[in-house]
């Protein structure tokens, strides 16, 4: 059923009021800081061209409206369907090697986000599947090798409303780092294969995944397209290895997973949390383990240096929130891991 007009109203105010409390409380805790302000005057067109997301695109004769502000507040009232959103930054070279995350708060309804070009994340579903997320805070980590540090770059965000206020409707939206997050060295967030139900074929390193859907991770698997799906799902993402772990022992970043997981590595199993049977949780409510960080050790010899090795993830999702929903995701050595507690633990 769709939800009433006061209502929607009503829940985007009441978002961007507990945003404002959320991101003070996370700028004390130096949970996330804002290192470039993205707030202000975007370009912008009604429709969308996939011309549009080169990031050498002339968009000098657009619109230029007020972010964030929907866009029926300035020149475009009544107006619903596709429109384009397009800004300039420039981030310095000392952030390379730094989690860099897009922070563009609350869209109505649905995104799709690119950085020079490249998709980043995607939030809701788009026509002809549409799925409004107009609920769901957009965060999106950024891959380095999609940025040029020091130079130009380009945001572009594809929007689709399907009625009522569109656009970017509320938060500080930024880019921002987070200061005490763990160093990964070898990241593997971004773009993932995503398939709902549950195989344990799917664990091969060499499963043919290539018709299964795009997931962004982090992220939750309800604000992409899987609305209300609980039960069994698997994760899987192949990447290459060029040996830059320097250690005996590796460890697994790999986050938040709602609720229960195991992890596979080239089809052996690297870590899990919760107790899982083919079918079923056993033992211990899953919701128990659905807030805790995920950090497995492993030998280094089950990466392969010089190849292609693939990571397979699955989840046990029993209500709610599903999914590998908070990074950072990732591997780096057991002697950077142990540092980096010390030095964490040495800085409070």
């Amino acid at each position: 059923m769709r939800t009433t007009r006061k209502y929607r109203i009503l829940w985007q105010t009441l978002t961007g009021l507990l945003l404002i409390f959320m991101s003070t409380t996370a700028r004390a805790g130096n949970k996330y800081v804002r290192i470039i302000n993205l707030e202000g005057k975007w370009n912008f067109s009604i429709g969308y061209d996939e011309k549009w997301l080169s990031p050498g695109f002339n968009d000098a004769d657009w619109d230029r409206i007020s972010s964030p502000s929907p866009w029926e507040d300035q020149g475009f009232h009544g107006y619903d369907g596709y429109a384009t959103y397009r800004k300039e930054f420039i981030v310095s070279g000392k952030y390379s090697g730094t989690n860099l995350y897009l922070y563009l708060g609350y869209i109505d309804d649905v995104d799709a986000t690119y950085i020079n070009g490249h998709k980043i994340g995607i939030t809701g579903t788009l026509p002809p599947d549409y799925q409004t997320a107009y609920w769901a805070k957009r965060l999106y980590v950024i891959p380095e090798e999609y940025l040029n540090f020091d130079g130009k770059n380009v945001i572009t965000i594809v929007v689709f409303d399907s009625y009522q206020r569109g656009g970017i409707v509320s938060g500080e939206l930024g880019i921002y780092t987070r200061p005490d997050e763990v160093p990964t060295t070898l990241k593997l967030h971004g773009a993932w294969k995503f398939q709902t139900g549950d195989d344990f074929a799917w664990k091969a390193r060499k499963y043919d995944d290539s018709d299964w859907a795009e997931i962004f991770v982090p992220g939750k698997w309800e604000d992409e397209g899987f609305r209300d799906y609980d039960g069994f799902a698997w994760y899987r993402r192949s990447f290459y290895y060029k040996g830059s772990l320097n250690d005996e022992k590796i460890v697994l970043v790999i986050g938040k997973i709602d609720d229960v997981d195991a992890v596979y590595i080239n089809g052996v199993k690297a870590g899990g949390t919760g107790e899982l049977t083919n079918t079923e949780y056993q033992k211990v409510d899953p919701k128990a383990y659905y807030n805790s960080f995920r950090t497995y050790v492993m030998d280094a010899s089950l990466l392969e240096k010089n190849q292609w090795n693939t990571i397979a993830v699955r989840v046990y999702d029993s209500g709610g929130v599903g999914g590998i929903y908070e990074g950072p995701v990732g591997f780096l050595t057991q002697k950077d891991f142990i540092n980096y507690w010390k030095e964490l633990r040495g800085n409070k």
